[in-house]
């Protein structure tokens, strides 16, 4: 087997589908996708995710070196996240994925 089996535990790619293939890593990216926001206009966009999910996540890509968080000088402080160019170049594969769900919802069935 090669060093890129994504079977085997310690595969560079299997720790890189962990960090982007949850369901919140790749709305975010893709929200992002547009442009940069604030951390209150990305939780606007993203229905039924929590602060708390929101959070982890983006702090998540933030290590994984797909988004960059960039301080505001406002009052109250606040942020704006933004995606890296790694984090751009997965835009393409998530908006294949986004077309795919959307054209096979009703063949995938709804949530358990």
């Amino acid at each position: 087997m090669s060093d890129n089996d994504v079977f085997l535990a310690d595969c560079p790619a299997r720790t890189t589908l962990r960090l982007i293939a949850d369901a919140w890593s790749v709305v975010v990216v893709y929200g992002l996708g547009q442009g940069p926001l604030r951390y209150s206009e990305l939780a606007g966009r993203i229905g039924g995710i929590s602060n708390k999910v929101l959070t982890q996540t983006l702090r998540r890509l933030e290590r994984g070196g797909l988004v960059e968080r960039r301080p505001l000088a406002t009052a109250p402080p606040g942020a704006e996240y933004r995606l890296t160019p790694l984090g751009r170049s997965l835009l393409d594969p998530v908006s294949v994925l986004a077309r795919w769900a959307e054209d096979h919802a009703d063949e995938l069935g709804g949530d358990d």
